[in-house]
């Protein structure tokens, strides 16, 4: 059976502070064969930065969530630089737009989205994007920024099949992960039937957005297989092909060796 690739996940969260390593040493075990943690606040960086380094399947990408972005300056910003560039570091992001919690404000947003889009073009990384109740702001800013020659993921997909073909034509990957088992999400597996399989990647997003059955309790990636299990269903084809696919994917979409 193929491996699994979480390609975004959180366990730098508080929400694992009882029993981190325990989890983290029993992913492999399970199936669970690499994990991308990812930044979203100066903090988390840093913390993410140490899970890198302790654990051998686990990769980092370094960047500052929408919002969170009134924390950044420009030696906070330099210090993102230097950290982008170590070994293990394999995105920048998480980075966009959320006018969902709207702070701080959306011009500020903006110029930190703008400010690390081309970070990831100086360095040749790959972008984590994070984008919600958005859709327009961030699709014009990608437009105006080339978003195209960087590449990356849009994360936690929530917006309409139109919407996602304009990012699909961007070049851009898809992140799907446990809205897809929700009843509610007629919308998500609308777009998740139109997007090709060989643009979709698997996503936890933990210790938020547990599937079902697993929904409103801490999400980790064990929890994957449901959401594979979905997809199957929704695409017509086995969960070995999903797994297979999306494992290939994630190794294109972060540029690793497989």
């Amino acid at each position: 059976m193929t491996p699994i690739f979480d390609t975004h996940a959180h366990y730098d969260d508080e929400a694992f502070d009882e029993d981190r390593e325990a989890l983290l040493q029993e992913l492999p075990k399970q199936g669970i064969a690499r994990v991308v943690n990812v930044g979203a606040s100066l903090s988390s960086c840093k913390k993410t930065i140490e899970l890198m380094e302790t654990y051998d399947f686990v990769y980092g990408a370094i960047g500052v969530h929408p919002n969170e972005t009134a924390e950044l300056n420009e030696e906070s910003f330099a210090w993102l630089r230097e950290q982008c560039q170590r070994d293990k570091c394999v995105a920048v992001g998480e980075i966009g737009l959320d006018y969902y919690w709207d702070e701080p404000a959306r011009s500020v947003q903006k110029e930190w989205f703008v400010r690390q889009l081309d970070l990831a073009r100086e360095l040749s990384q790959p972008v984590i994007i994070h984008s919600r109740d958005a859709a327009k702001d961030t699709v014009d800013i990608m437009t105006a920024e080339n978003a195209s020659e960087i590449g990356g993921v849009v994360h936690c997909f929530s917006y309409t099949k139109e919407t996602a073909k304009i990012f699909l034509d961007m070049g851009f990957y898809i992140g799907i992960g446990g809205v897809l088992t929700f009843k509610n999400a007629k919308k998500l597996k609308e777009a998740m039937e139109y997007i090709p399989m060989d643009r979709i990647v698997l996503e936890t997003d933990c210790p938020y957005l547990a599937p079902v059955p697993n929904r409103g309790k801490r999400n980790s990636s064990l929890n994957i297989p449901y959401v594979v299990a979905a997809m199957a269903e929704i695409k017509g084809i086995t969960e070995e092909e999903v797994r297979r696919q999306t494992w290939k994917n994630a190794h294109d979409l972060y540029r690793m060796k497989i």
